[in-house]
């Protein structure tokens, strides 16, 4: 055998396991042991279970097109050189494969966690209803994960992937420390904010409208602001899905060391946690008014004293603090046709999760309390979050409930699929022929 035939020899075998490999690739639905309340929604399922189809099929269809040509006259007169490169890449592309797999495997891999199954279950409902949006965009499936660390995180629908496709699902990684309590919707549904702005077309305008400093504004203070609108926007989603629940989740992630809380990064997206806190209560404050926004505040400030900052930083601070009452007008005031020319603030304001209402619902939950499960997820949160920052609710029966919850959305989201498929299988009724007429009389 010369060493040009060995070299075709040896590729091709190596071709061929990579299809044997890639065969072995198995859908999700023939491999996840999960109960059915833990399962991702139809849609979610189904949506993954395409796109890595395709990828698998593209694949493929690029080693068997690799193998007719290494059996061709131009593949046998090519060099062993040009043959293994393209060899290289098509196990290259095999490898981003796996990196798309390993990316849902993640998120999936936890519903077989007794509990955490069904609590993952319960927040895909959760975050679902954090994004709906009708008549606004067509919201695409979400799926969310525990994670370690404090902070949450989003893999957006419709964004890239390691193949080069768009991403068919919204998946969020949620802290694991903030399981069970109103804290996890804090972090959820600011995640959920970011794949709403996204679907707006949002930052992109905001910048545009932003770029001009309010009038007596100073422009340093809101630059600085301006470049944190990623951010900020999605803490507004938050603040006007859950109310004050938003406001104190978030002072629970970002409640670090003061050397943190102070400190301003160059280039990054994400407000200094003590502004970041302020901004939150200040659309809070717009969006539902209430004494409690201030005393939040107050709060804060009194956990870290930016008087104990240097001089230099006091200014920075100071001078973005003054900046923030403009800064959010104009945030909220902001049209585009994408928000059918309407106020972001009014699109995303809801009449029913004022303080006031938020806190006459929960009276109303304690006398019948089986109401609760026939809420929306976020109007739940936001309830049992007004709530505990009431003081009307303790931690521990928060948690209670909310587990509670999380099982009921699942439980009820796997029920209504399965009456659905029931109906759309049983057959239809036929009118029963008329009696005789001598049964009539």
């Amino acid at each position: 055998m010369t060493p040009s035939t060995f070299a075709a020899w040896t590729l091709e075998q190596e071709a061929r396991a990579l299809l044997s490999r890639l065969s072995r690739l198995r859908s999700f639905a023939l491999q996840e042991t999960m109960v059915p309340a833990a399962s991702l929604s139809v849609e979610a399922q189904g949506a993954i279970e395409r796109h890595l189809g395709r990828r698998r099929h593209e694949l493929k269809a690029q080693v068997q097109r690799y193998l007719t040509w290494l059996r061709s006259d131009e593949g046998r007169a090519a060099s062993p050189a040009d043959a293994q490169r393209r060899f290289t890449l098509l196990r290259l592309r095999f490898n981003v494969v796996l990196s798309d797999l390993d990316i849902f495997a993640e998120a999936l891999s936890q519903r077989s966690e007794a509990d955490t199954g069904i609590w993952l279950a319960g927040l895909d409902i959760a975050a679902k209803d954090a994004l709906d949006l009708p008549g606004y965009f067509e919201a695409p499936p979400v799926i969310c994960y525990l994670a370690r660390g404090p902070g949450a995180a989003i893999r957006r629908a419709r964004t890239r992937l390691p193949t080069g496709g768009d991403n068919p699902v919204a998946i969020i990684r949620v802290p694991r420390e903030r399981m069970v309590g109103t804290g996890i919707a804090s972090s959820l549904v600011h995640e959920v904010g970011h794949q709403g702005a996204a679907l707006l077309g949002l930052l992109e305008s905001l910048r545009a409208d932003l770029a001009r400093p309010a009038d007596g504004v100073d422009a340093q203070s809101w630059d600085l602001l301006r470049s944190w609108i990623s951010e900020i926007v999605a803490d507004l989603w938050s603040v006007a899905r859950l109310g004050v629940t938003a406001t104190t989740g978030l002072i629970g992630v970002v409640s670090l060391p003061s050397a943190f809380v102070f400190r301003i990064v160059a280039g990054d997206p994400h407000p200094a946690p003590y502004v970041r806190v302020k901004l939150s209560a200040a659309m809070g404050e717009a969006l539902y008014p209430h004494a409690q926004w201030q005393r939040l505040v107050g709060l804060w400030e009194s956990f870290y004293e930016v008087a104990r900052t240097p001089e230099p930083q006091q200014a920075v601070f100071a001078g973005v603090e003054a900046a923030i009452p403009a800064f959010i007008e104009r945030l909220l005031g902001h049209r585009t046709a994408g928000l059918r020319n309407r106020p972001l603030g009014e699109v995303l304001k809801d009449a029913e999760r004022t303080p006031e209402q938020l806190s006459a619902v929960y009276r109303i939950w304690q006398e019948r309390p089986a109401i609760m499960k026939r809420a929306a997820p976020t109007l739940a949160f936001a309830v049992l979050g007004q709530a505990r920052a009431d003081g009307a609710l303790a931690p521990e029966r928060e948690g209670d409930l909310l587990v509670t919850l999380l099982r009921h959305w699942a439980w009820r989201s796997t029920v209504n699929l399965n009456e659905v498929c029931a109906a759309a299988r049983r057959p239809a009724r036929q009118p029963s022929a008329a009696p005789p007429l001598a049964a009539v009389r």
